[in-house]
């Protein structure tokens, strides 16, 4: 069997996606923060530190995206980063109100976070 053709862009799209955020959030916290209406911490580290793991992981995606089949171990990270963030932030949007800005970002990993599944499960049936 052959490896689909999606798995390669798709992890391509996953890198551009929390490598633009990362930057983003990295450059201009301050901005982003103020046109969601969100009170900033009372320090800037608080968003650069997460900024830096979405280009971390971001990097990790890209290197998914060069051979799916020899990195294909990676993508348990992916799976678990996803899980984690938009675990947490449904979780704490059913308990009580959260910057939907947070909360769309959590959907989309939602997203991001079932096609890995789905990855991961293709390029381990083409691996037997």
């Amino acid at each position: 069997m052959v490896m689909p053709k999606w798995i390669k862009p798709f992890f391509i799209v996953a890198g551009l996606y929390d490598g633009i955020l990362g930057m983003l959030f990295l450059l201009f916290p301050q901005q982003l923060l103020s046109m969601a209406n969100i009170t900033p911490p009372n320090h800037v580290g608080y968003i650069h530190f997460p900024a830096l793991l979405l280009i971390i992981f971001a990097t990790m995606f890209f290197n998914i995206a060069r051979d799916p089949a020899a990195n294909r171990n990676l993508i348990l990270y992916g799976i678990f980063f996803k899980a984690s963030y938009s675990g947490v932030v449904l979780f704490h949007w059913a308990q009580a109100a959260i910057p939907l800005m947070w909360v769309y970002f959590a959907f989309f990993d939602l997203i991001f976070l079932v096609i890995f599944i789905v990855a991961k499960k293709k390029i381990a049936s083409e691996a037997l």
